[in-house]
């Protein structure tokens, strides 16, 4: 059963996700269809940025598994040669 925070913390990370989702949407969808000259185009970043930026999270994303798991199978290796 999820508690009330929980239950908040859970609809704030939907409510962000959203937003980010809605922004890049935007972004990289419905921008270069709107003419450049539009007051709409201050603000977002340059196009450059809308794959640059996604690489980038996605590589970190990648270190911090890695690590994760890297971290996770040394523990259990020393718990491991404590036993025995």
């Amino acid at each position: 059963q999820a508690t009330g925070t929980d239950q908040v913390v859970g609809l704030g990370l939907v409510a962000i996700s959203l937003i980010i989702f809605t922004y890049y949407t935007a972004w990289v969808i419905l921008l270069p269809f709107i003419d450049s000259q539009h007051v709409i185009h201050k603000y977002f970043l340059p196009r450059a940025y809308a794959v640059a930026i996604p690489l980038a999270v996605g590589l970190l994303l990648l270190l911090f598994v890695g690590l994760f798991i890297t971290y996770v199978m040394l523990k259990n290796q020393r718990v491991t040669k404590k036993t025995q």
